[in-house]
């Protein structure tokens, strides 16, 4: 005889402020009578004498991961836990003792079916509900008592967003764009120079073992209130603070110095797993190196972990500004060559950020949709170095007055307020050598003469801002999202954008004045590191009348952050330009002035300055060439089967006079294998992975030494079953 009116509760979770240990959310069982009180105030606390009736037991739950997994959208997981998405309900298997009678007290819940010993129970998260890790208690509450299950791990859960409901706040209303910003693990992170963009191949790798754990670790050990964790604004924006290790000791240190040797170098990583799961393993320890695109790689993981669809997004031509003047600021000496001494801004060839995609409630609905954030140590908000998220739409739109760091983000993409970047590992003089990347500053010459004294030869409106691009969905191809960001040049669009702009007190921008009559443009085709390569600089008369133009070329050594280092080329040449017409002189680059002093990513800064014999006017220009690294080659043995070895082999022909020291090799590929590493100095290696999971599989290999950097490839697969 079963007891009158048995109960089965499930738990409403009571949570502290701080964050819990391990990355788990417990379900608080101690109040029960609070969550479920007696229907009548005089039900006796008593125990009866003699034997008690037979009491309904729970024998075990089967939370039905394999099936709700894919329901979900989760099965890529390698946690064998279930994990599910908020406000889509899933379904576990309660067996008890006896045959269960369907009746139930408060339940948050329902009951689905009930076959004898078992009962089928659908729950429902909330779409507003906390993301992280639940633990799961069936108590069983009769007229003689309580009975709660013991605590099982295997019975744990997940709660993500749900970018697949509408009344989710990252919901995404195109499967397409799901796929890509969600549920792809392996994507391109783009990189070079604007005239000759080059790709990185990242593996985000958000579905590997371990993973989510580390991402929940991530908000624990940056005591991330829980209650924040049900706002994915929230959520972006302590993701943005946290994936840096200042102030809050955060996944990633960085470093721009060149010297890695206590750590990893930047170029050297393939993804986001190795750093993310050693940065749980070490118990928070910050992991050493990173530049912007390891930044916003690992960030772009984390994102996509929890469920919020992301992209990485590259800046070309990004300002820094050290001097806070608002502009660009380029000195030259009297022979037209870049003065080290005096130039203190630079600009990087690229930046690399993040787009997030959600509703924010906080906003007009049509500043919802993508959202700029940047974890790359810039400037600090609200006492942390975070940037974001803002949104992308009011950025066009010039509406400053909205949070997160409009301002600041406006000033990547316009001329306003230049924000100093924070100095950190940056191996320079002074606190102020990383700044805030922009887009649409002007860059101005000066020249200075032998007394010191300096005046303004040329201002360059257009050559900050060139372009902003991210991986495209379902390609291999890029998105030109520019126009996202800005209105086109001078259109109206453009021009009401700065009135809304300066209306919120961002300085109005200075524009050229003057005109030379001349334009220069100086170009280059593909050029492969080690090879000799001809440099073509166009001088095109735009005016009516014949002109005559002196032209000082300079070559230097260049960081991607735009920091020169040595002058290996300085030449000057005369040409003499037809009206109307275009005069081209070619410039003849060696190898063995450029090879011994390149740095990290092998870039070349060339820049001319020209002034018209005729009228005294000047012009001047430069250009970033990126040398192509030698090929590293990634080939396969055999047919790609789950559960079987498959050889992989890496090679490197090393095409240089000189010996190429501390050479390490990576190779990467989620659902293969974990990230392999071969010792110093070899040149080939040849490994055994397996696969773990049918489909197509990107395998990815990085060779990296202090005298070669961003050599990668990617080889894809198809695993057969």
């Amino acid at each position: 005889m079963l007891p009158d009116n048995p109960k089965i509760i499930m738990r409403k979770a009571t949570f502290s402020k701080e964050a819990l240990p391990r990355g788990r959310i417990t379900v608080d069982t101690s109040n029960a009578d609070e969550i479920n009180p007696p229907e009548s105030e005089d039900f006796p606390e008593l125990t009866p004498r003699g034997p008690l009736p037979p009491s309904i037991s729970v024998l075990g739950i089967d939370m039905l991961a394999n099936e709700n997994k894919k329901v979900h959208n989760t099965s890529k997981y390698k946690e064998t836990n279930l994990i599910v998405r908020r406000n889509k309900e899933f379904f576990i298997v309660i067996k008890f003792d006896q045959p269960f009678k369907k009746t139930l007290g408060s339940w948050l819940g329902r009951v689905v079916e009930s076959r004898g010993n078992m009962a089928v129970v659908g729950i429902t998260p909330n779409a507003k509900c906390i993301i992280g890790r639940f633990r799961t208690f069936v108590v069983v509450v009769t007229d003689y008592g309580k009975q709660r299950t013991p605590r099982n791990t295997d019975t744990d859960f997940y709660v993500l967003f749900n970018p697949w409901d509408p009344a989710d706040q990252v919901y995404m209303p195109n499967e397409t764009d799901r796929q890509e910003y969600v549920m792809n693990d392996v994507g391109i992170i783009y990189n070079g120079e604007f005239k000759n963009i080059t790709t990185r191949t990242w593996n985000f790798g958000q579905f590997e073992q371990g993973m989510l754990d580390a991402c929940l670790m991530v908000l624990d050990f940056g005591k991330v209130p829980i209650l924040y964790r049900g706002n994915a604004t929230e959520v972006a924006r302590q993701g943005s603070a946290l994936i840096n290790s200042l102030d809050d000791k955060g996944v990633l240190v960085g470093n721009w110095t060149g010297d890695y040797s206590i750590g990893t170098a930047p170029t050297a990583w393939t993804g986001s797993p190795e750093i993310l799961l050693k940065y749980a393993k070490n118990g928070g320890v910050p992991v050493c190196f990173a530049q912007c695109w390891v930044f916003a790689g690992v960030l772009n993981t984390f994102m996509r972990c929890l469920g919020v669809p992301t992209r990485v997004v590259t800046n070309y031509c990004s300002a820094h500004d050290n001097t806070g003047n608002l502009k660009t600021d380029i000195m030259l000496d009297e022979d037209g060559r870049v003065d080290r001494s005096k130039t203190r801004d630079s600009v990087w060839n690229y930046h690399c950020w993040n787009e997030v995609f959600m509703k924010r409630p906080d906003l007009p609905d049509k500043y919802s949709g993508w959202q700029v954030i940047d974890c790359t140590p810039q400037e600090t908000s609200d006492g942390l170095f975070r940037c974001g998220p803002t949104s992308v739409n009011a950025i066009r739109e010039g509406e400053l007055s909205y949070p997160f760091d409009a301002r600041f983000v406006f000033a990547e993409v316009r001329d306003l307020e230049m924000l100093l970047e924070v100095f950190h590992f940056s191996g320079h003089d002074d606190l102020t050598s990383l700044l805030c990347p922009q887009l649409n500053s002007d860059v101005i010459y000066h020249q200075c003469d032998k007394y010191g004294n300096s005046k303004t030869i040329y201002v360059d409106p257009a050559y900050v801002g060139k372009l902003i691009i991210t991986k495209r969905p379902n390609s291999q191809t890029y998105d030109n999202i520019t126009t996202n960001y800005k209105y086109a040049e001078g259109s109206d669009q453009d021009k009401q954008t700065m009135s809304n702009a300066e209306n919120r007190g961002v300085p109005p921008r200075e524009l050229p004045t003057g005109d030379s009559g001349v334009d220069i443009e100086l170009q280059a085709d593909t050029v492969q590191m080690g090879e000799d390569f001809t440099l073509t600089l166009n001088i095109t008369n735009q005016s009516s009348k014949p002109s005559t133009v002196n032209a000082t070329v300079s070559g230097c050594i260049v960081y991607y952050t735009g920091v020169t280092s040595k002058i290996f080329k300085m030449d000057k040449y005369t040409s003499a330009v037809e009206p109307r017409g275009t005069a081209k002189v070619k410039i003849n680059i060696q190898a063995k002035d450029y090879m011994a002093n390149l740095v990290e990513q092998s870039n070349l800064l060339f820049v001319v300055f020209g002034q018209v014999q005729e009228t005294g006017a000047a012009i001047s220009k430069m250009r970033v060439v990126t040398l192509k690294p030698p090929e590293l080659t990634i080939k396969v043995s055999g047919v790609p089967r789950v559960g079987r070895d498959l050889a992989v082999t890496m090679s490197f022909r090393n095409p240089y006079s000189f010996i190429l020291k501390n050479i390490q090799l990576r190779l990467d590929g989620p659902g293969l294998t974990l990230t392999k590493i071969a010792p110093g100095g070899t040149l080939q290696y040849t490994d055994t992975i397996i696969p773990q999971a049918p489909g197509k599989k990107v395998l990815i290999g990085c060779l990296d030494c202090p005298a070669l950097r961003q050599v990668t490839n990617h080889l894809e697969i198809i695993v057969q079953p």
